[in-house]
């Protein structure tokens, strides 16, 4: 089973790349961030043409979450369910194949301190008070992400360029390891403890070809899914050519 996540920056700015993705790559399910639209306003029949069922949370002209898989994704979940007047739409559930799976566009926190970076810690504590109240450690649950963090110093292309940055403080770094310590693992680090890939480059300055990137994307899974898990990697292809999204899809696979 190959489960795979993508900031695609735009679902419709980008469909024609995500189609050609979809049939490229042909993972069973495939967590989109970033769509940029409402639920009405989702390209349903182009994704349906490539052969993919979707459960969408969609907000107008900015993030919004959705989970595409071959086989339709049942018990969808929209957003946190806690009680918090949250308009962002940032966290979609969903079952397929006996896997909960989630795709989650966690908040990006712009400036150290501001209220967006408070937000920020504190979707954190949400999404880990969710995991508490909804799951087991040993459920099978596959998270995948735009996480907006990057958990490690290999992680970012220069540490001393990003210390004290957003995205890389400790405090945030603090954060995403007490949504881990539920009990999730991350699979790309699981199987390349010392490879340095990242997963996002910022259009400006060639930060592209520089490899000048950070790895903010993410798949996390439950410990049963651990010894299923034989491969992690990050498609840098997508991020080449014509309008690409500044993400590139990360995509594990699970033997049977």
């Amino acid at each position: 089973m190959r489960i795979a996540t993508w900031n695609v920056n735009s679902v419709r700015a980008r469909q024609q790349r995500l189609v050609n993705w979809l049939k490229s790559a042909q993972p069973d399910v495939l967590c989109l961030q970033e769509l940029k639209c409402t639920d009405a306003d989702f390209p349903f029949d182009a994704v349906k043409e490539a052969g993919y069922f979707a459960a969408v949370h969609g907000q107008k002209t900015y993030n919004g979450v959705a989970i595409l898989a071959k086989t339709e994704p049942t018990d969808v979940v929209r957003g946190l369910s806690d009680g918090v007047d949250d308009t962002h739409a940032r966290f979609i559930s969903a079952t397929v194949n006996g896997i909960r799976v989630v795709s989650a566009y966690a908040p990006n926190g712009q400036q150290v301190d501001s209220p967006a970076y408070v937000y920020k810690l504190e979707w954190y504590r949400r999404l880990r008070n969710y995991l508490d109240t909804r799951h087991k450690p040993d459920d099978l649950v596959v998270m995948g992400g735009d996480w907006n963090i990057a958990p490690e110093p290999i992680d970012v292309y220069d540490v001393a360029q990003w210390e004290g940055q957003t995205l890389f403080t400790l405090r945030e770094r603090d954060a995403l390891q007490q949504v881990c310590a539920f009990g999730l693992t991350d699979a790309f680090r699981k199987l390349h403890p010392d490879v340095q890939k990242f997963s996002w480059w910022d259009y400006r300055m060639l930060m592209f070809p520089k490899n000048k990137g950070v790895r903010i994307d993410h798949l996390f899974l439950t410990a049963p899914l651990v010894p299923r898990l034989t491969a992690c990697d990050v498609d840098r292809e997508e991020r080449k050519g014509q309008q690409p999204s500044d993400h590139a899809p990360v995509w594990l696979e699970l033997k049977d």
